[in-house]
């Protein structure tokens, strides 16, 4: 999957943000400009570039990971996002992914011809903890979307999420902790509740990342940033793509 952020810079809105991999790798390289402005980047038509022979230099069946800097929904790229929604019918024949904490915004943002959802289009919808949860997830399972996957990341409480799983509905749940030296710990204990409501739901689930402070046992763990998602793999516990 290829990373592809035409714009960067996020403000932040709600519990999950406290500890924003954004913020944090933005003061490790010095940059000049602060996180919080959003700005677009020289990546903004990457799905179009092509080589020297005119090919398209992500072919047929690439998959794009969007706006994993940023929001695709913030509200500052409002001006800027037809351009995007334009290169991915483009590109119809790749798929692109993005997941948003503004779920509510969707309805605004949505180019005129997306009926119920592009084919190409997967959406996720993150929740953080039980409030937002609540919030996110009837907004989110309201919208017309083809392809509709649940964020749980970072996991910072145990979140009953039975209410709205659906397998007609959803296509998946990813499950994953809070990386960084100040990283809210995760409790596998949740990790493996959320997989029983998936279970019992007939969707697919996955254990993502462990984050940097896994409690499993009574025990906390620090898990080194290279080891957090082969380490979830590890647990066994995924049934997304089987």
């Amino acid at each position: 999957m290829q990373m592809w952020n035409p714009w960067h810079g996020c403000h932040k809105i709600s519990a999950g943000c406290k500890h924003c991999y954004v913020y944090r790798e933005d003061a490790a390289f010095g940059t000049s400009v602060p996180t919080h402005e959003v700005r677009k980047t020289a990546s903004f038509n990457l799905p179009l570039k092509r080589d020297r022979n005119k090919n398209w230099k992500f072919p047929a069946g690439f998959s794009f990971a969007l706006c994993f800097t940023s929001d695709f929904l913030i509200e500052e790229a409002d001006g800027w996002r037809g351009r995007i929604w334009e290169i991915i019918r483009q590109r119809s024949d790749c798929t692109f992914f993005f997941f948003t904490k503004r779920i509510e915004r969707l309805c605004r943002c949505l180019p005129s011809d997306w009926g119920d959802g592009y084919g190409n289009v997967a959406i996720g919808c993150t929740v953080e903890n039980q409030d937002r949860a609540d919030y996110r997830m009837p907004i989110f399972l309201s919208m017309p979307i083809r392809h509709r996957l649940v964020v749980v990341a970072p996991m910072l409480e145990k979140i009953d999420l039975s209410r709205y799983l659906n397998a007609d509905a959803i296509e998946e749940v990813s499950v994953g902790g809070e990386s960084g030296k100040y990283a809210r710990a995760l409790d596998f204990g949740w990790v493996m509740d959320m997989r029983r409501q998936c279970d019992a739901a007939g969707v697919p689930f996955c254990f993502h990342q462990t984050g940097s402070y896994l409690i499993k046992d009574g025990r906390q763990y620090h898990i080194p940033r290279e080891h957090q998602h082969s380490q979830a793999r590890k647990a066994g516990l995924n049934t997304a793509g089987r």
